[in-house]
């Protein structure tokens, strides 16, 4: 049985984190911590646990395994670090942390107490996700040129988001660094190693973060990113298009289906199919971190994949910031 505490109730993926762990008959939940006294006693009056206000008291509980990370952003690498050094396997909530720095000091704590890490990207778990990521690695529609992915929702114009998430030292930004980070590390995942990005970003909600937001990047194999998100977007479909040099993989739209075309795809018929079969789902991400520890099962997303979304955002940011293209430096990957 795998004891966890939940370490923070600051993101609103929060409450459905604790759902999932009670859901599952080999976890439970034994302790919250909060920085906010008010909500986190709060949350452990409904789970029926302990609530510490001290977070170095939460952290000693012997009887406790693992952590799940929702505290604000700018808090990520110094709870992290403190729960790995406290022995704790650790799910965090993305970003992994605001900074490249920040997440190599995750790392070394990390690696230094042997425990497991898994960061939350929910969608490289969908089998449409998986499939564009075979279509691009098996060549179907030929080398990809350009990769268009969109997440968005209308959180800040129809005011549903908590007001702590437009407070920019917290968060560390805003749509681009919440919403956007799906498509960021889609992106990622499928076009590979990232070599300079432009973003543009304003607000129309009157927030000090930015709610309507696109980054363009360039990746090692010339192939383009255009990633984008928003917190204006009302009735917004998610959408992944992959274009190549012999066909084209949309995915998303109105009806979320799958359509592919492409001069390698040999049929009688001319034309855009739908395939009839996509690679099979993986668990969420919370039953995988639990299954890599419990079972030593492996976990597709972990220090690496999370240091490399906390890059892209860091110069996502600064290209904003500087208001001009910036170069993003090859870094030693992370083991």
């Amino acid at each position: 049985m795998l004891k966890v505490g939940m370490l923070s109730g600051w993101h609103v993926h929060a409450q459905g984190y604790a759902r999932e762990l009670r859901g599952m008959d080999d976890v439970d939940i034994v302790s919250v911590y909060d920085e906010n006294p008010i909500r986190g006693q709060a949350w452990a009056d409904e789970l029926g646990v302990p609530f510490h206000a001290d977070l170095n008291d939460f952290l000693q509980k012997r009887e406790m395994d693992a952590v799940v990370v929702n505290a604000p952003t700018d808090r990520h690498a110094e709870v992290m670090v403190a729960a790995a050094k406290a022995g704790k396997h650790l799910f965090t909530e993305k970003v992994m942390a605001l900074t490249v720095k920040e997440c190599e000091s995750v790392a070394l704590a990390v690696r230094d107490a042997k425990v497991r890490f898994c960061i939350s990207f929910p969608a490289r778990t969908s089998p449409q996700h998986l499939f564009a990521k075979k279509v691009a690695e098996e060549g179907v529609i030929g080398d990809v040129t350009l990769m268009r992915v969109r997440t968005a929702h209308n959180g800040a114009s129809a005011n549903w988001l908590p007001q702590h998430f437009y407070d920019p030292k917290e968060c560390g930004g805003g749509a681009m660094m919440d919403l956007g980070a799906h498509p960021m590390y889609l992106a990622r995942w499928i076009l590979g190693r990232p070599i300079r990005i432009t973003s543009l970003f304003n607000e129309r909600t009157g927030h000090p973060v930015e709610d309507n937001a696109v980054s363009v990047i360039e990746f090692e194999n010339k192939a383009i990113g255009v990633v984008e998100t928003s917190f204006v977007s009302t009735h917004s479909p998610g959408w992944l298009e992959l274009y190549g040099t012999e066909g084209c993989l949309v995915i998303g739209g109105t009806d979320g289906g799958v359509r592919l075309i492409s001069n390698n795809i040999a049929t009688s018929v001319p034309g855009w199919i739908s395939p009839s079969q996509l690679p099979k789902g993986l668990p969420k991400p919370i039953r995988l971190w639990v299954d890599g520890i419990l079972r030593d099962d492996p976990i597709p997303f972990g220090l690496e994949e999370g240091t490399q979304l906390t890059e892209l955002m860091e110069y996502a940011y600064l290209s904003h910031r500087e208001k001009r293209q910036i170069e993003i430096p090859w870094r030693e990957p992370i083991v």
